[in-house]
């Protein structure tokens, strides 16, 4: 590739030469083993193009070689910032597959272990945003908060990132004795410190200015591009896979769907994607305390056979994880290992808009816009 191209810029007797540059993929800004190709005219991007597959590792390839709950560690790994929720979306998949009914305190565990891992993910997503644009404190407030959620998810499963706490039927163990008191002690805390992040960040004037009217995504070209998640959202879009295509026990809970405002620039903005995340930590709190307060008694698991042989089929089920609908598309053979997986990701989708995006930015925005769309590189490259 040319690291020089001349172009004419309409002046007369003018001419200068377009850069081509490397950003990662070692860059800390995109929070993972992504490299993106920029070409700048100075300061001004003409694109940044993404180059992904650093980081594959066949991960849909591994599910047939493993079989139904060997495969449940790797799930893990599709989105380690959130790795509860690709537990669910797996084991859903397999219990559709198999008729398999989850006990409803089941449910409820896998309801608490779900929003608590998506309270962890848009704090890190919040604070590291403010980082990179260069607001070092809010990001150690928010990991000195994440970190009192790992302590809970440790007692829950005996793991700070990597959880393999859900099984096929339900959950692998029960809530610990006292535990929705300490949860609950916990958003006793934590709301407050919302409100209090909220003050410190997002009405911070460098970062509004740094984040507001820029990358603008608008409704019709959010669902062109098939963003999800908060990023569809903050375009407008009030779509949430635990209201419009509901699953587990979450049609029993009471919560809002917050979208963009355009509050301090336009709809579907950077600070409309950062502000979107800081709402559905309230939300996930409210889902929270309702989830605790009606636990039901009974078992947390059905019985699954160990040799478990889903009837030959096929299913597509959909989880709301905190980077959107994460669906999973999976065919069984009536034989222990799947014949097909296929894992279709928030932040994959986010990826195909980035360059549009980038036109005619500044060099800086890239580093916001990335931040913006919470892209985590396990789940481009699988």
């Amino acid at each position: 590739m040319s690291l020089e191209l001349e172009f004419d810029d309409g002046r007369e007797g003018f001419a200068t030469e377009e850069m081509t540059l490397n950003m990662g993929p070692q860059h800390p800004s995109t929070h993972g083993v992504l490299r993106f190709i920029i070409r700048a005219d100075g300061e001004v991007m003409r694109s940044a193009k993404a180059d992904v597959g650093f980081l594959h590792r066949s991960i849909e390839k591994i599910a047939e070689k493993v079989g139904w709950h060997g495969f449940m560690p790797y799930t893990d790994r599709v989105d380690y910032v959130a790795a509860m929720t690709t537990n669910q979306a797996w084991a859903m998949a397999a219990e559709v597959l198999g008729g398999v009914t989850v006990p409803r305190r089941g449910e409820y565990c896998r309801v608490i272990a779900a929003e608590l891992g998506r309270i962890c993910s848009h704090l890190l997503a919040a604070g590291a945003m403010g980082m990179d644009i260069g607001a070092i404190t809010p990001f150690t407030h928010a990991v000195r908060e994440r970190e009192l959620i790992n302590d809970l998810l440790e007692e829950l499963c005996g793991a700070r990132l990597t959880f393999n706490y859900m099984r096929i039927g339900g959950v692998a163990w029960d809530l610990p004795p006292g535990y929705p008191a300490k949860v609950l002690r916990f958003l006793d805390h934590f709301e407050p410190y919302v409100d209090e992040l909220d003050d410190l960040l997002s009405n911070n004037k460098i970062y509004i200015e740094r984040l507001a009217n820029v990358a603008v995504v608008t409704r019709e070209r959010a669902i062109a591009y098939t963003l999800v998640g908060p990023n569809l959202r903050a375009s407008g879009v009030r779509y949430d896979i635990r209201k419009h295509l509901p699953y587990s026990v979450y049609p029993e809970f009471e919560f809002d769907v917050p979208i963009g405002a355009g509050l301090h620039g336009t709809v579907g903005d950077c600070w409309d994607r950062y502000i979107v995340r800081l709402h559905e930590m309230r939300q996930s709190a409210k889902i929270l305390r309702q989830a605790l307060e009606g636990l039901p008694e009974g078992p947390v698991i059905a019985k699954v056979p160990r040799n478990f042989k889903p009837a030959a089929g096929e299913v597509h089920v959909h989880v709301e994880t905190p980077r959107g609908d994460q669906s999973w598309y999976v065919v069984a053979d009536g034989t222990e290992y799947p014949y097909r997986v296929h894992i279709r990701t928030g932040s994959f989708a986010a990826m195909s808009i980035i360059e549009e995006l980038s036109r005619g930015l500044m060099l800086a925005d890239l580093v916001a816009l990335i931040a913006s769309f919470d892209i985590v590189a396990p789940e481009v490259d699988r």
